[in-house]
C-alpha cells in the first residue's frame, strides 16, 4: 500500500537530480573569456592640473550590469552572445577604461577608482546607456553600438561642472566572438578618446 508514493518520490528525488545537475552543468560552461583596453595612443598631455579626480563605478541597467556581452537582434529584444564574456562586469570595465585612460595622460595630479582623503576634488559620474552589438536585419553582420552619459562633479559642493552623452558605433563583420570584440574595442577606443579630451579640456 505504500508503493505508489515511495516510487514517486523516487522519481521525484531524480528528476530533482536531473534539473540540479543540468544547472549546474550550464552554470559551469567555460566561455571565451576577452577584455577592453585603454587607447594605446593617449599619452602625456603636458603639464600635472591640480586636481584630484575620482571615477566612480559606473551605473547602468540590470540588463548591463553582468560580463555577458549583450547582441540585440531586435529594438525590444536582448541575448547575449552564448559562447563568450567580458573578464569584468560591464560597469567595472568601463570604470577601468575611463581609468587608465586619464592616467596615461598624466594630465592629473591623481587619478583613482577611490578618493586619497575623504574627498577627491572632482569626481566622474558616468551611466551607461548602450554596451552592445545590434544584428542587422537578414544579415550575419552587427553593429556595436556604446552610449555613456558622463558628468563631472565637484565633491566640495556636489555641484556639476559638465555633463555630456557621448556615442560611438562600430561594425562586425560577423557574429563571431572575434569580430563582434574587435568592434567593441574599436567603438571603446574611440568614445575613451573623446572623454578623455572632455575631462582634461573641462578642467584646465
Amino acid at each position: 500500500m505504500f508503493r505508489l508514493p515511495l516510487i514517486a518520490l523516487l522519481v521525484s528525488a531524480s528528476l530533482s537530480g536531473c534539473s540540479a545537475i543540468s544547472a549546474f552543468t550550464e552554470a559551469t560552461e567555460v566561455l571565451d573569456v576577452y577584455e577592453l583596453r585603454a587607447p594605446e595612443d593617449i599619452g602625456p598631455l603636458g603639464r600635472s592640473l591640480p586636481y584630484d579626480v575620482t571615477v566612480e563605478l559606473p551605473t547602468t541597467t540590470g540588463a548591463l550590469d553582468t560580463d555577458r556581452m549583450m547582441i540585440k537582434p531586435g529594438a525590444l529584444s536582448a541575448q547575449y552572445l552564448p559562447s563568450a564574456r567580458w573578464g569584468e562586469t560591464v560597469p567595472v570595465m568601463v570604470q577601468s577604461l575611463i581609468l587608465r585612460s586619464l592616467q596615461q595622460t598624466e594630465a592629473l595630479r591623481y587619478v583613482g577608482r577611490e578618493p586619497l582623503g575623504l574627498s577627491g576634488d572632482v569626481a566622474v559620474v558616468t551611466d551607461v546607456i548602450d554596451f552592445q552589438a545590434e544584428t542587422a536585419p537578414d544579415t550575419d553582420t552587427a553593429e556595436v553600438k556604446l552610449r555613456l552619459s558622463v558628468q563631472l562633479v565637484r565633491e566640495q559642493d556636489i555641484r556639476i561642472l559638465a555633463s555630456r552623452t557621448f556615442t560611438a558605433t562600430a561594425p562586425s563583420a560577423s557574429l563571431d566572438n572575434a569580430d563582434v570584440v574587435a568592434a567593441f574595442d574599436a567603438a571603446s577606443n574611440s568614445m575613451m578618446r573623446d572623454i578623455t579630451d572632455w575631462i582634461v579640456g573641462g578642467l584646465r
